[in-house]
């Protein structure tokens, strides 16, 4: 491996958990919680992921844990909503875009470090994944939301599989650079947003289901 988990991605990741901080404060805003209730869920969903990467791959300490920088972004993006969100409440795609965001530099920073400990390629996809969805599914599970990433009418982890099985191949064969990080970032982020914009879904776990909304009327599925 030629590229190491150097400033240049704590600066990624920094940016990452700044964008999935946004969207924590937007959903708590949404749900009428508190300032205080919109800091921790913006917390959760900012550094969940990250706090699962470094203990599956045995890191120490989580980095949220012991770098105070990471508790500037869930701060700031809570003060920032505070002001901002009675001017952009209207904007139902504010939310997704920030996530988008977030999702994007997480999967690329998840198996970067998956990567520099050590996993093989397969683990460090699998870890980059998991580390993009994981802080999305803590907000969506504490905020009393469906999570999107079991969200039917929704695709969620492809991007984050296609963006993280990029950076892997890009890492492994050495062509991993700041200019091929912001490609990949910029797949994943089109990707997610274009998904959920054109309503693109996969297959059902069973054949011949329907979805609910979609393909029934509303009420139930069909006989």
């Amino acid at each position: 491996m030629t590229f190491s988990f150097s400033a240049v991605l704590i600066w990624l990741d920094l940016a990452g958990v700044f964008f999935f901080a946004v969207s924590g404060s937007l959903l708590a805003a949404r749900k009428q919680f508190d300032i205080i209730g919109s800091l921790l869920l913006a917390s959760v969903v900012s550094l969940g992921g990250g706090v699962i990467r470094d203990i599956i791959i045995n890191a120490g300490p989580p980095t949220a844990f012991i770098n105070p920088a990471y508790l500037a972004p869930p701060l700031l993006a809570t003060v920032l909503v505070y002001f901002l969100f009675s001017s952009v409440q209207r904007n139902t795609s504010l939310l997704v875009l920030f996530d988008a965001g977030g999702l994007a530099l997480f999967c690329i920073t998840g198996s970067l470090k998956a990567i520099d400990a050590g996993m093989n390629p397969v683990a460090a996809v699998l870890l980059g994944v998991t580390t993009a969805v994981g802080g999305g599914l803590l907000r969506d599970i504490t905020a009393n939301e469906v999570p999107q990433l079991f969200d039917p009418k929704d695709i969620y982890a492809l991007p984050a599989f296609t963006g993280a099985a990029l950076t892997v191949v890009l890492s492994v064969t050495g062509a991993f650079n700041a200019v091929t990080a912001g490609a990949v970032a910029v797949v994943v982020f089109a990707f997610r947003v274009t998904a959920w914009r054109r309503k693109w879904y996969v297959p059902l776990a069973v054949r011949g289901w329907h979805r609910l909304g979609l393909d029934t009327a509303e009420g139930g599925p069909r006989d």
